[in-house]
């Protein structure tokens, strides 16, 4: 009788050999390092005693908005229109289904990479009639070098701390036999977007004079890079 046999194939034992003792460590970096871009949430309302009133403002408003950011040029990297509604608010008393008045929203999202204009543009759509503005919410691009130099920091540190293993008995490394990132052999792993802190909104008429532009400190951002690294050394002398 045969014993069953199974398709699934063998994994790989994670331990060396008495010829070749294996060292496996984790390298890790932290760096915090400045903003690259920040974004700010722009919703821009109306209201109408009947549909169209509401929609015609909300238009004019919503493109007062849009040349506004527009016209930060270069300052503005990304400008784009989410979200749009318009809702009717029925009475709350009486009979039947009557339409009181007309909601029109129309979100915005602005990504900027020039904080000083940053703190004037955020003021400026604030002072607007109906605008609420929201955030900054701070960040880094996704191909940022901070990302590269975490990573490469963290290969470093595994490295050390091998050596200093074998150091400590008295040996060498000899050979890298793994690099990995934490969670490669399963799910990648998320890194989360760093939230904002600073938030302002307004909801109003405009001034008659611009207000003073707001001093918005950039919030500075955490890059964190993991690997697991194993290594070969030679056979230290017990």
């Amino acid at each position: 009788m045969t014993a069953p046999t199974s398709d699934a194939p063998t994994p790989a034992v994670p331990y060396g050999t008495p010829d070749a003792p294996r060292i496996a460590v984790r390298g890790e970096a932290r760096l915090e390092v400045d903003p690259e871009i920040a974004r700010i949430g722009i919703t821009v309302a109306a209201r109408g005693r009947d549909r169209r009133s509401a929609l015609d403002d909300l238009t004019h408003r919503n493109a007062g908005v849009l040349d506004l950011v527009k016209s930060y040029g270069d300052a503005v990297e990304r400008l784009e229109t989410g979200a749009f509604s318009i809702t009717p608010e029925l009475t709350k008393h009486g009979r039947g289904e009557r339409v009181r008045t007309y909601h029109g929203t129309v979100h915005v999202t602005a990504e900027l990479t020039d904080f000083t204009a940053l703190g004037e543009l955020t003021t400026r759509l604030a002072d607007l009639e109906l605008t609420r503005v929201d955030g900054p919410w701070w960040a880094l691009r996704p191909d940022s070098p901070a990302h590269r130099e975490a990573r490469k920091k963290a290969v470093r540190e595994a490295v050390q701390r091998a050596r200093e293993y074998a150091e400590a008995l008295g040996t060498t490394l000899s050979a890298l036999v793994e690099l990995a990132d934490i969670g490669a052999e399963n799910a990648p792993p998320a890194y989360p977007q760093a939230p904002g802190r600073a938030r302002s909104a307004a909801y109003g008429a405009a001034a008659e004079t611009a207000a003073a532009p707001l001093d918005l400190e950039p919030q500075r951002q955490r890059v964190h890079a993991q690997i697991n690294a194993r290594f070969t050394m030679v056979p230290p002398q017990l």
